[in-house]
């Protein structure tokens, strides 16, 4: 049986990077701490603004769009392996491996804010999860968004003496690195990214935050894996009124979520109203977006974000090469200095062209260079094809 690609799925994939990339932007523009201490760097107040609707738009809402495709992918490979015989724990086991170990290589010598080495991890975690009816993992994504609400219910304390102090350093970090980025050397900022710790986290709270981490994205992972199970994105034309009234609940409720917490930032559920929020959103978007597809999928727009998508993982640390070398010093040296509007329009630029790469690529080429090497290694083939195995029982007869 030959696999067959979710052309919408691939369009959401690449979608979603460009939300991506516009959120950070803001982290390779003043750092991973900088993003939110703007006033160090003399934004303006159109510069300002422009980062409250980043914030209110962008910011936390379309990683959830990646994350819930990583979790459909991850079902429909299963289903492929399924369907030639073979099971799917090892190849997938495999793929998460890797993938964590391309972040881990990402994340030390390119940019401290990577995303794969969490993926893989949290890969590994959701295999327990792969075989679970879909009413089991509708269950625990509502379990776990309620819990990572929970979380967020009251916000910090920001008159007690230790809140202080760490912001103290925090601040001293980001003037630091306005120097040290723009123009420090690519040895000096990648000792700065393995031994500055700003926030003098200790083990216990190292712990502590590896084992609320998972948390917070788990529950778009599990919808995305119910969603396969339920087939949301199969027959896109068939499914627009599902879409329509999906979108008019997520959309304007992430909305009011995410607004509540930038309005009131130190009230009781501030924190809760931007990590709910911001995944109510990103389902919002990603109706809107069906809905659109399922009515002008012949449209050439959505053929530029299916190529971006096909080679998500390849334009991901693309994006990197290309910002790191456009902000630090090893590079233009534009760490602080372009501002929040330019940042965004500079984001658009770099994903327009991206569009327009990946879709010359991907009429010679069935697969990026990073794609086909995890695929390689997934299938432990040659070919990134998993073979079918023959059914034993039949070769006996």
């Amino acid at each position: 049986m030959k696999s067959k690609r979710i052309r919408l799925i691939d369009c959401l994939r690449g979608f979603s990077l460009l939300g991506i990339l516009l959120a950070n932007m803001l982290i390779f523009q003043y750092g991973m701490h900088g993003k939110d201490l703007l006033h160090l760097f003399h934004v303006t107040t159109a510069g300002s603004t422009a980062h409250k609707f980043v914030q209110l738009l962008v910011e936390g809402s379309f990683m959830p769009i990646f994350t819930f495709v990583f979790g459909f992918g991850m079902i429909k490979m299963k289903e492929s392996l399924n369907a030639r015989n073979r099971k799917a724990g090892w190849p997938l086991l495999r793929r998460f491996a890797l993938l964590g170990a391309i972040g881990l290589l990402h994340s030390t010598y390119l940019w401290d804010g990577d995303i794969l080495f969490y993926y893989g991890i949290i890969g590994i975690m959701l295999l327990i999860f792969m075989n679970r009816k879909p009413k089991t993992l509708l269950i625990w994504s509502c379990i776990l968004m309620l819990l990572v609400g929970l979380i967020g219910i009251f916000p910090e304390n920001k008159q007690s003496k230790s809140t202080q102090e760490m912001n103290q350093r925090i601040e001293a970090y980001v003037k630091n690195t306005v120097t040290l980025y723009a123009g420090g050397s690519y040895a000096e900022i990648k000792h700065d990214r393995e031994t500055a710790d700003p926030m003098a986290k200790s083990a216990s709270a190292m712990l502590v935050i590896a084992m609320i981490a998972p948390m917070l994205h788990m529950p778009l992972f599990l919808l995305g894996m119910y969603a396969a199970k339920r087939r949301w994105f199969i027959d896109p034309e068939q499914k627009t009124a599902t879409y329509r009234k999906y979108l008019f609940i997520f959309l304007p409720l992430g909305l009011l979520f995410k607004s509540y917490s930038l309005v009131f930032p130190d009230q009781i559920g501030s924190g809760t109203g931007m990590l709910v929020g911001g995944s109510l959103l990103s389902i919002g978007y990603m109706m809107a977006f069906a809905l659109a597809y399922s009515r002008f999928s012949s449209s050439r727009l959505f053929g530029y974000f299916e190529a971006v998508g096909k080679l998500s993982l390849t334009n991901y640390l693309m994006q990197t090469v290309i910002c790191t070398t456009i902000f630090y010093g090893y590079g233009l040296g534009w760490f602080g200095k372009i501002g929040v509007i330019a940042g965004c329009g500079l984001a658009l630029l770099i994903y327009i062209l991206q569009m327009f790469f990946s879709s010359w690529y991907n009429s010679y080429f069935k697969s990026g260079p990073f794609e086909r090497i995890l695929r390689m290694w997934t299938y432990l083939s040659l070919s990134g094809k998993a073979k079918r195995k023959k059914n034993l029982a039949a070769a006996e007869i």
